[in-house]
């Protein structure tokens, strides 16, 4: 783990407001905190290099190190109960689904106290074992030599008969399968009565272990875990209807009950209700799943399974250290909370709204604080000798999620047993959120993307003396248009993918209602994302039917537990993004970026204003992301997904380098696109122009580069005046 890391408990805070400040340190001497602002978060020698505006703050000084552990795995906690601890015999019953099988048991069911009395139903890839300790202390076992599969369902049973020492274990899978033997029952017996804590509590996919720290997480899924109050063996029900079996049921926990939020539901007498910690996956396909339905709403019975995982984490629950009181004159800006000591520093941005119903500034900046976010802790796999040298020479920030997995990984990486990520939190350190974060070793650039990369943005505004103000997504999603209201410009960063129904509501509302948008990056308003304030500061993806995308989500899985909405990407949920900006993303290809050419509708009298004072026909050959302002990710224009017919097309990209391809959502085949244009005709970003209801306006750039482009020659060239000359006219 990091020497000295932390987080915040929110992104954003207005003036008055405040920020709770959780900090880990290992160091053996007390760690400085102060305030600085951000204005140029880019090390590149080659570029305006780091500007970090270092502020005077009440809460600045010197506070004592300790350290913080983070503990990743999923489970279920049950508070302990008298009924959970019966004097006579019961069975442990529940269908289970392993996901990943090691030598290692993992815990299924279990009920161990700090000391390691107790009960415990393991799965490992030697089979299934029932552990049970003895008044002795002594720990009577009962395995099975039936090895499980992976990915199929089974249903587990122990029986427990506490007086006489006796216990047994079974096993039997839902569709047997040829060549497999996978099923099988045995027992043993103690010489002294059984002793099953009963203080301690209920534990669903891991285990107590000495001291109380919490171990053997299981991979995979869990369906209908029951107790039932006598000794059962064989194919008891895997789910006891307490309707059907009237006083044989202690518990049984109704996963198909409260999918979108973190709760447990007992549907047995004795309400003995739960809570999920560290947000496993729910709305996922049980063993009772049909394909009749694809909606986890339309059939809870059919999705009462929860998957959990080893490396889930959702909030690392560190106490607050400090806090960050906001002054009530306090500029809205960025700004982060430095934290240094022992030759080790950290900076963990903050955004500064204006206060509540005001503009303090013409133009608001847009934080795409949600894409930051499904980014967090991208591990990549590209942090090589090379990398590590350039990080290293330009004094970049010097941590990466590759060499660092200790705070949870981004909804681009796949959980350890192959399941996508779906879930996450910004209550936890986001090594890729830092100014100075290195995503690639960019040849012909600086290799930033997100938080960083929009600050090439950002030092622009300062550097043409453009007043503004910063909002966030997440303020956006809960505010809604009237955030957006006092504002006669908002402009986006260079890559506002993800967004909520909400988000685009506001947007839309905005700019119908005479506002006028600078989207002024590539790859937006791509993924719809769920929120729910049953599980704050958590964004959930279902990455379904096309995009691209690093892992797919499984068919009847395409709805989001949060909020119930059909995930993956809004342009299957009607919305494309041409419908928001006019652009939609059309091309990708490697972090390397070419230039646009001029069209013809550049010289239109409605949009000629744009190129006063840029007389050249090829725009945005340079720049610091990739070395060209059209590159990496491209947005075109579409007229039959929602461009305005009006729209003016005034610029187009060429000259992309082979690796480039189309995305995927586009192809019909290899030959054949959806449009009817050839697939390599479609690897374009488009610089679009069109003015909307009441005075609005809207100016796309359709590339995730272009920002970078921005402060070339000292902020003087095409890009740059042509920025310049839409902000400057969209203020008025």
């Amino acid at each position: 783990m990091l020497a000295l890391t932390g987080y915040l408990d929110r992104f954003s805070a207005r003036p008055g407001g405040r920020l709770e400040v959780k900090v880990s340190s290992t160091l053996a001497e007390p760690y400085q905190a102060s305030l600085v602002r951000i204005v140029h978060g880019d090390p590149n020698p080659a570029g305006p290099g780091m500007k970090l505006l270092d502020l005077p703050a009440a809460w600045a000084g010197r506070y004592p190190s300790r350290f913080q552990p983070t503990r990743l795995g999923s489970y279920a906690r049950v508070p302990p109960a008298g009924a959970l601890a019966p004097r006579g015999p019961f069975t442990i019953t529940l269908n289970v689904m392993p996901t990943l099988l090691r030598e290692a048991p993992q815990a299924v069911l279990s009920q161990r106290d700090a000391q390691g009395r107790g009960y415990a139903l393991l799965l490992s890839a030697n089979g299934a074992a029932l552990e049970v300790t003895d008044g002795a202390g002594r720990i009577v076992r009962a395995a099975l030599d039936a090895k499980p599969a992976v990915s199929r369902w089974y249903r587990l049973w122990a029986a427990i008969d506490p007086g006489t020492g006796r216990i047994a274990l079974g096993q039997l899978p839902h569709a047997p399968a040829l060549a497999l033997d996978d099923s099988g029952q045995t027992e043993a017996v103690s010489s002294a009565p059984l002793d099953l804590a009963p203080a301690a509590p209920l534990l669903i996919a891991a285990s107590q272990g000495a001291g109380g720290e919490v171990a053997q997480h299981f991979n995979g899924r869990i369906e209908d875990p029951a107790i039932l109050a006598s000794w059962h063996e064989g194919a008891e029900p895997a789910c006891p209807d307490p309707r059907r079996l009237p006083g044989a049921v202690i518990a049984w926990w109704d996963f198909a009950q409260a999918i979108e939020g973190q709760a447990i539901i007992d549907a047995g007498p004795h309400g003995l209700h739960g809570v999920t910690v560290n947000l496993p996956t729910r709305a996922v396909r049980s063993s009772r799943w049909t394909g009749a339905e694809m909606c986890w709403r339309h059939a809870p019975s059919e999705y009462a399974a929860i998957h959990f995982h080893e490396d889930d984490l959702y909030d690392c629950g560190w106490p607050t250290d400090f806090s960050v009181n906001i002054p009530p004159d306090m500029k809205s800006g960025v700004y982060g909370v430095k934290i240094a000591g022992g030759g080790h520093q950290d900076i963990v941005p903050f955004y500064v709204l204006p206060p509540k119903g005001q503009a303090t500034a013409p133009i608001a900046f847009l934080a795409s604080t949600f894409t930051y976010q499904a980014y967090a802790n991208h591990a990549r796999g590209n942090t090589d000798d090379a990398f590590r040298a350039r990080r290293a020479a330009w004094g970049a920030y010097p941590h990466n999620p590759d060499e660092h997995t200790d705070y949870g990984r981004a909804t681009y990486n796949k959980h350890s047993d192959g399941s996508g990520i779906c879930y996450s939190s910004r209550l936890r350190p986001i090594l890729t959120m830092r100014p100075g974060f290195l995503t690639f070793n960019d040849a012909r650039g600086s290799g930033l993307r997100h938080f960083p990369a929009d600050t090439h943005l950002l030092d622009w505004l300062e550097a043409k003396g453009l007043p503004f103000d910063v909002i966030t997504d997440e303020d956006l999603d809960e505010e809604g248009v009237a955030l957006l209201r006092p504002y006669r410009a908002v402009l986006t960063g260079s890559h506002p993918e993800y967004h909520t129904p909400g988000t685009l509501d506001a947007i839309a509302a905005y700019t119908e209602g005479g506002g006028r948008l600078c989207y002024l990056g590539g790859n937006g308003c791509y993924w719809r994302i769920a929120r729910s304030p049953r599980v704050p500061g958590v964004i959930e993806i279902r990455r379904a039917e096309g995009g691209i995308r690093s892992w797919a989500a499984e068919p009847g899985e395409y709805y989001n537990a949060l909020d119930g909405g059909f995930g993956g990407l809004w342009r299957r949920n009607g919305r494309p993004p041409q419908m928001v900006g006019g652009v939609g993303f059309s091309g990708q290809g490697l972090f390397e970026g070419s230039h646009y050419r001029r069209m013809p509708a550049a010289s239109n009298p409605r949009a000629a204003w744009i190129f006063a004072g840029v007389e050249e026909e090829i725009l945005g050959d340079f720049g610091l992301s990739g070395g060209g302002a059209a590159g990496f990710e491209l947005d075109r224009a579409d007229f039959t997904l929602g461009t305005p017919l009006h729209a003016l097309i005034l610029a187009r990209s060429e000259n992309h380098q082979a690796h480039f391809v189309v995305v995927p959502e586009e192809l019909l085949s290899h030959l054949w696109t959806v449009s009817g244009e050839k697939p390599q005709d479609l690897i374009r970003g488009e610089i679009v122009f069109y003015e909307t209801p009441k005075g609005g306006a809207v100016f796309a750039v359709g590339s995730i580069t272009f920002c970078g482009s921005l402060s070339h020659n000292g902020y003087d060239n095409p890009i740059s005046r042509m920025l310049e000359n839409v902000v400057r006219r969209f203020m008025q």
